[in-house]
């Protein structure tokens, strides 16, 4: 009994170790399939029809669970509702629209500085002083972002040289982690999967007006694989990777998975799409990563100040931690549709 015990704890460690790598997979082929989409379908139209097919496919499973937290839903329909529009809505619609201008490995890179992006927020949300660490870590991001951007050449700053899509990610991905620190803040008494349903349902409504003013492309044989895969491995299947990693391995370990980011992108961008890589992207691209790592980095425990009261609260609410996108992101919170 003792040794199947032992065979089953190692099983389970070895799972738990690649669970979070399997998510990274995943997101590594939704920056390609966003690159992809380029040209076959609007940004609207696959955002809407990858958020709709994955609400209809998740409906039978959590549907139920939804209507029995009805009261909660109800309750807290405004905060789910912003929750979705930053993350479905906005992080995801930004993302297809920076893929026309902007390559996978910059969107790779500026995706895997979510955590720092998330850290920082969360210390200006609750007023605390950046740490010498988060500072040095995130001035040493930023002067990576510039220097990839640019093309190793950061005058062009001055003069206005800077790709709309490497903006447009940047956006997104503030958005994502504002996303993040919003969800730990308001700790909304729902399940994971729950709260990732409703939040898909209130995101799609969100992209629904854009989609109506936008040029709508219909799904075609060149397009429906790109939905699909944006709608199902992306955002269902990545997220319980992620949050079976959470879960196992702890934020701070299953972070630092989102550094395999860039360098899968790099590798299957240049195999697949034919992207070329370039020395600012090796060194702007470490700058940025080792800036993360630097700044994401558990400082010394300080003593913790009680939190605000909230009568809203639960300890059976979902736990979020740094994270996707598909994009949905990865490193902000578990309940959170893929980068």
């Amino acid at each position: 009994m003792t040794r199947m015990n032992t065979a089953q704890d190692a099983h389970t460690a070895r799972f738990a170790s690649l669970a979070p790598l399997a998510a990274v997979a995943i997101w590594t082929g939704n920056t390609l399939v966003t690159k992809a989409a380029v040209g076959v379908i609007a940004p609207a139209s696959i955002t809407l029809y990858r958020w709709a097919l994955a609400f209809l496919v998740l409906t039978p499973f959590v549907a139920r669970q939804a209507w029995q937290h009805r009261a909660i839903i109800r309750e807290r329909w405004h905060q789910l509702a912003l929750l979705g529009c930053l993350a479905s809505a906005a992080y995801q619609g930004l993302a297809y629209e920076a893929a026309k201008t902007t390559s996978a490995v910059n969107m790779s890179v500026i995706v895997a500085m979510m955590p720092l992006f998330s850290a920082l927020l969360a210390r200006l949300a609750t007023d605390d002083a950046l740490s010498l660490r988060q500072g040095l870590g995130a001035l040493l991001s930023a002067a990576g972002i510039v220097y990839l951007i640019t093309h190793g050449r950061p005058s062009e700053l001055l003069s206005g040289g800077v790709h709309l899509g490497d903006a447009l990610m940047l956006a997104a991905v503030i958005s994502n982690a504002g996303y993040g620190v919003l969800l730990r803040r308001w700790a909304i008494p729902l399940g994971t999967w729950t709260q990732l349903y409703v939040q898909i349902g209130f995101g799609t409504l969100v992209v629904l007006p854009f989609w109506l003013c936008s040029d709508i492309s219909p799904l075609t044989r060149a397009n429906a694989l790109l939905v699909l895969y944006a709608a199902l491995p992306a955002s269902i299947g990545a997220p319980f990777f992620w949050m079976t990693g959470m879960r196992r391995l702890g934020p701070v370990r299953t972070a630092l998975y989102m550094n395999l980011l860039p360098v899968m992108v790099a590798a299957c961008a240049w195999l697949w799409l034919g992207e070329q890589l370039h020395g600012y992207h090796l060194l702007g691209g470490a700058a940025a990563l080792a800036g993360v790592m630097l700044g994401s980095r558990p400082g010394r425990a300080a003593p913790a100040s009680p939190p605000p009261h909230d009568r809203h609260a639960s300890s059976h609410g979902p736990a979020p931690a740094p994270r996707p996108a598909d994009p949905g992101s990865p490193a902000t919170a578990p309940a959170r549709p893929a980068p």
